[in-house]
């Protein structure tokens, strides 16, 4: 796992990791998060959605990039500020997502790396859009 603190991040540096997503996955999260939402656990339901079939929970989605932030950029002593996330298209089981986050701000005085984030499904689609404040280590 990299640690990597302010001084060795850069405007521009991006990261990412990919993940494709299955009804294991979306019914695992139900039960973590609560969210028992029909179009995502009711297959009979979902089909009578605008989506005809049920998707992926956003948020769970989204939590692809947390793990790009506790690992990769920053990594290992990061604390996540702030996250706003656009959910631009749906996510469906079996679709193969990759989340990539690109530093666009650094605020050295509040020691804080602002992000672009984006995830993408394997037809080159966006599916969510978003920013991301983090607080790199204090130390590597």
């Amino acid at each position: 796992m990299k640690s990597l603190t302010i001084d060795k991040i850069n405007v521009g540096d991006k990261a990412e990791t990919k993940k494709q997503f299955s009804e294991t996955d979306v019914l695992d999260f139900a039960k973590i998060s609560t969210d028992f939402n029909p179009a995502h656990v009711n297959k009979e339901y979902a089909k009578k959605t605008m989506f005809k079939k049920q998707i992926v929970h956003g948020m769970l989605v989204g939590s692809l990039f947390s793990s790009i932030f506790g690992v990769q950029l920053p990594g290992l002593g990061s604390i996540y500020t702030k996250q706003s996330l656009k959910f631009v298209k749906p996510v469906y089981f079996g679709d193969k997502i990759t989340a990539t986050v690109t530093v666009r701000e650094l605020i050295l005085e509040r020691n804080r790396v602002v992000f672009d984030c984006e995830a993408r499904n394997q037809n080159n689609e966006v599916v969510i859009i978003g920013e991301a404040e983090i607080m790199p280590p204090k130390e590597g």
